[in-house]
Order: structure tokens, then C-alpha cells, then sequence
């Protein structure tokens, strides 16, 4: 069932109370190097929570004000990775990173080889994904150097767009990639079924996919690909999920994405629908070098504020990892 606007409301401000009586934390940041036993190395980015003062520093086209390498506050962290949409970076949700981290959790982001803004080469090479999303876990599990400091009993994925199939493929979704010949052909302007047949190519059929089973809770966003979840493809899914999606998605429409994951998961999802939405609003707000460069993932609805929308939406991730990832005694 769709949450009201009451209980949308009561859970930020739940989320809010709980940021404020968490005292002294701030962000920590540093950079990391993933091993991928597959491919090259994996670029990735980590907040944590610190006790450490931090300061205005260079993320990409954002400034973050994050303590660069500080010390780590707390013992027994949850952990939440992070998977970007086509074309994007370890950095793209660094605002939902960063209130993660205050709020008391380890980020890790990772970039995705071939299909980042660097290289596109390899973004039809979905199966790709879920493997660097399984090396980012067993890298902050077993080689990040403050390790320690996590429960691996408390690992949770955001992800966005592709990121968003990622997670679903991660949690124990099995798509079906057969599938997408038949909906490009009744869907031809969908701009996943254009940017295949612009690049002459397609998804390896069949594509072997991972899954993460570590991951026990997980926040999807706008996913795409998702008409090649059948209900039977979704049944394994056993973990709890936060389901979001624009109501305006010129990328991936209404219904044949996010909702027909919402109608074919076996246990309904906390359900979001974002009014005067499109599909980028769940990145970070745009920087001015931002929007010279990449003005198509900048562009909202008229009226629709990102920044003001992020201020909701931020609290209420936080929220629910802190509900389905709770502190063991």
C-alpha cells in the first residue's frame, strides 16, 4: 500500500529526531581501489561516521564537507553500497551518503566499469553489475582497513536506475533478458530500447547474474529494466524494500517499471510516488559545473525543487535502513 502523506511525513520527522540525537558525528570520506577478480579494478568512495571535524573538499563536480580520512566513530556499523544509474559515478548520491554516514552508517559507493560518464562502452553488460556490487561487499568485509568496525549481519544497497536492477538482481531477483526484444518492439521510444539500437548492440542472452545474499535490506529508486522481472523472477526476493518512483519518468514510464516491480515482488514494498517528479531526482542536487556539462540529468519538472525534495527524501532513507538494519544487543 502507497504511504500517506501523514505517514510520509511522520517518518522524516522520525528520521530527523533520531539524526538529532545522534551527537558529534560528521562525515568521514576517503577514496578506494576494489579488486575485481573479472575486470579491472573497481573505483569506489566511502563515508563513515567520524568524530573527526570536517571541512568543504572536492567530490567530482560536487563540493562535500566531509573529515578526509578522519577516524571512524562507533563499532558494529551497518554497512549500505551503493550502485549508480547508466552513466554515472561512485559520487552521484553523495548527499544520501553523507546523511548515511552522519546518521551513524559505512557508504560504500562504487563506479562501474563500462558504464560510468568516463566509459560507456559496456553499459548493455548488465550482468556486470551485480558482481562489482558482491566485490564491493566482500572488499569492505574482508580488506578495508577499519573492517572491524562493521556488522556484517547489517548490510543494506540503495540503488538508482540501473542501479535500481542492480539491487533487485542482487537481493535475488533473476531477470529474464530474453525479454527485451518483445518490448522494444512495443516500446521502441523507451530510451533503453533507442540507446541499444543506436550502439548496434544488446544484453548477452544468457546473461549470468549474482546475487549478494549478505544484503538485507535494500532502497530502490526509478529501477530500470524491470519489465524482465516476472513475478516468478521476483519470488525469491525475501528482503524488505523502499520502492520509489517519479510520477513523471520520462525515462522508464509508468507502469511498465517500477510498478511492475511493485505488483509482482512477493511481500508489497514501503511504496513512494513523487509528484511532479522525473526519473533524475533522486541524484544529488546539481552544481553549477554540473548542469554546463550534463544539463539532461539536471533538468526537473517545472516547479519541482531538488534540493528541497532531498531533504525529505535523505531522512526517509535513513529512516528505513535504521528500522530493517537495526543495532544488535
Amino acid at each position: 500500500m502507497k504511504r500517506s502523506i501523514a505517514a510520509k511525513i511522520a517518518g522524516a520527522a522520525l528520521a530527523i529526531l533520531m539524526l538529532a540525537v545522534t551527537p558529534g558525528l560528521s562525515a568521514g570520506f576517503e577514496p578506494a581501489t576494489v579488486p575485481d577478480p573479472e575486470g579491472p579494478p573497481l573505483e569506489a568512495g566511502i563515508w563513515y561516521p567520524s568524530g573527526t571535524p570536517a571541512s568543504s573538499q572536492r567530490l567530482g563536480p560536487f563540493q562535500q564537507t566531509v573529515a578526509t580520512g578522519g577516524e571512524v566513530a562507533g563499532r558494529g556499523l551497518p554497512l549500505i553500497v551503493v550502485s549508480h544509474s547508466t552513466g554515472g559515478s561512485f559520487a552521484d548520491h553523495y548527499d544520501t551518503a553523507l546523511a548515511l554516514a552522519e546518521a551513524g552508517f559505512v557508504v560504500a559507493a562504487v563506479t562501474h566499469t563500462g558504464d560510468n560518464y568516463r566509459d560507456n562502452s559496456g553499459f548493455a553488460r548488465i550482468e556486470n553489475r551485480p558482481r562489482h556490487i558482491k566485490a564491493l561487499v566482500d572488499y569492505m568485509l574482508a580488506s578495508w582497513p577499519r573492517r572491524d568496525l562493521i556488522d556484517p549481519a547489517r548490510i543494506g544497497m540503495f540503488g538508482f536506475s540501473a542501479g535500481g536492477f542492480t539491487a533487485l538482481v542482487a537481493i535475488g531477483g533473476i531477470p529474464d533478458t530474453s525479454r527485451a526484444a518483445a518490448h522494444c518492439a512495443a516500446y521502441p521510444d523507451e530510451w533503453a530500447c533507442r540507446k541499444v539500437k543506436e550502439s548496434g548492440g544488446g544484453v548477452r542472452a544468457p546473461a549470468v547474474f549474482v546475487h549478494e545474499p549478505r544484503i538485507a535490506a535494500a532502497v530502490i529508486a526509478a529501477p530500470a529494466i524491470s519489465y524482465s522481472f516476472t513475478p516468478e523472477a521476483l519470488a525469491g526476493i525475501r528482503v524488505p524494500i523502499q520502492l520509489w518512483r517519479p510520477d513523471s519518468d520520462e525515462m522508464f514510464p509508468h507502469p511498465r517499471h517500477a510498478q511492475h516491480v511493485y505488483d509482482g515482488l512477493p511481500a508489497k514494498p514501503e511504496y513512494h510516488v513523487v509528484q511532479n517528479a522525473g526519473h533524475f531526482v533522486f541524484l544529488a542536487p546539481c552544481s553549477p559545473q554540473l548542469e554546463r556539462v550534463a544539463p539532461e540529468i539536471c533538468r526537473d519538472p517545472a516547479g519541482f525543487d531538488r534540493a528541497a525534495f532531498h531533504r525529505e527524501f535523505n531522512p526517509a532513507v535513513v529512516a528505513f535502513f535504521r528500522a530493517k538494519l537495526p543495532a544488535r544487543p
